[in-house]
């Protein structure tokens, strides 16, 4: 532990923020990234002992083993950015004055993306494969629900949950560039920031984030570097979601197209959606408003993959899964063999 200690002191961490660190408070935030390291390597091997014997033993479709060596790629990419991400602390010119000494939050955002990746990725797999076994178990009652999905009145409501799956994915990743420039320790009041809804607009697209003589970087550097810029837009796309969650549960509600169309296990998913929008907005309020205390910042970044979770179930109750369709198809033909064969 000394050793570590001992090289923990020569980085930019220590000697800007953290002087005065002891070795027993080292080792409190050493055994916490130990722990992660290992829980991650543990996940990992958990995944491709298993993926590689099936494979191998052809336990499973070549299709579904196209997806499994994708997800694994995935898991081998994590434990790369991982890496990359932590380099990004060590840097030299994390010295330089002006500078703050933490990781880059494009790479935690890219390290933060590719989990979320992973674990949509293994959720909708399985949800795939519960739901196909479900609907070959009775492929009557399936072809009636599968053409009810498939109806153009439902053609919105499918879209709108696709859109919706999408926004949470980007509000979660602009939540990963407020942990990396730690903009949630400052504007800690709500709806509010300061004065007003928004900080001045000098302080939103300041000079000092560009890197080019003529200013064009000035939009998009702010947008990812500034602490301000950044936790306003997380709030306008937490906002956006909010809204849009609750627009599309009215929205169930009001037509009366929906009300009979949609199937009962798509309105209990839409339920669930609605209520983990709003535990994930009071996570976030509450996260804000006590300066971003550990657990319950922690418990801010569970909620953003709860909340996707219940929009990727809510996708696979709504969307029309064709492979499935196309095996039902091509059974409920055999079926109709025989019988005519008898007659």
């Amino acid at each position: 532990m000394e050793t570590q200690f001992t090289k923990y002191r020569s980085s930019p961490e220590f000697k800007l923020l953290n002087p005065r660190m002891t070795l027993e408070e080292f080792r409190s935030i050493y055994y916490m990234e130990w722990a992660h390291r290992l829980w991650g390597r543990f996940v990992g091997m958990s995944f491709l002992l298993p993926a590689a014997y099936f494979i191998a033993r052809r336990k499973v479709s070549a299709p579904m083993a196209g997806k499994i060596v994708g997800i694994a790629g995935l898991i081998g990419c994590q434990g790369f950015l991982g890496w990359w991400m932590v380099k990004s602390g060590l840097k030299d010119d994390l010295f330089a004055p002006g500078s703050h000494p933490r990781v880059s939050q494009y790479r935690l955002t890219a390290h933060l993306g590719t989990a979320f990746l992973c674990y949509t990725a293994m959720l909708w797999n399985g949800l795939s494969i519960l739901r196909e076994h479900k609907l070959l178990a009775d492929p009557q009652a399936a072809t009636k629900l599968l053409e009810r999905l498939k109806s153009p009145e439902l053609r919105v409501f499918r879209r709108s949950v696709g859109a919706l799956a999408v926004l949470v994915f980007v509000t979660a990743m602009s939540g990963g560039l407020v942990a990396g420039l730690d903009a949630g320790l400052i504007y800690n009041e709500f709806p509010y920031m300061g004065t007003g809804l928004t900080p001045p607009k000098s302080e939103l697209f300041s000079d000092f984030y560009s890197h080019t003589p003529d200013k064009s970087d000035i939009w998009w550097r702010n947008a990812l570097e500034n602490p301000s810029l950044v936790q306003l837009d997380h709030r306008i796309l937490a906002t956006t979601t909010f809204t849009s969650v609750v627009s599309l549960w009215a929205y169930t509600k009001m037509s009366p197209t929906l009300r009979t169309m949609l199937p009962a296990a798509c309105k209990k998913g839409m339920h669930g959606v609605v209520g983990f929008v709003g535990l994930q907005i009071a996570l976030g309020i509450s996260t804000l408003l006590y300066l971003v205390p550990l657990p319950l910042a922690s418990a801010h970044q569970a909620g953003s993959l709860a909340l996707l979770s219940s929009v990727i179930i809510l996708g696979g109750r709504t969307w029309v899964p064709r492979r499935a369709a196309r095996i039902v198809q091509r059974q409920l033909g055999r079926a109709r063999v025989p019988a005519k064969a008898l007659t």
